[in-house]
């Protein structure tokens, strides 16, 4: 007999955090870095990571998870 825990299945069902592409603009002392996203938001989020300004970085639930890659940005209008 297998057992299931309940808890993970209830955690499984629940939305995760959007991923959102970045670059850091500046970088502070108490690990936190501030982000420009490329939709032209902003935020002051955790950089566990230590990626210095001007990296494109992977932004979720407010922390830096990863670098992103250095791509052209493209604007497509209809």
């Amino acid at each position: 007999m297998s057992s299931t825990n309940i808890y993970k299945r209830l955690l499984s069902l629940l939305p995760q955090a959007p991923i959102t592409t970045a670059r850091v603009m500046l970088v502070f002392d108490d690990g936190t870095a501030h982000v420009a996203t490329f939709g032209g938001g902003e935020a002051r989020v955790r950089n566990p990571l230590g990626i210095e300004v001007g990296q494109p970085v992977y932004v979720q639930d407010s922390a830096v998870i990863g670098e992103a890659p250095e791509l052209l940005e493209v604007l497509i209008e209809l």
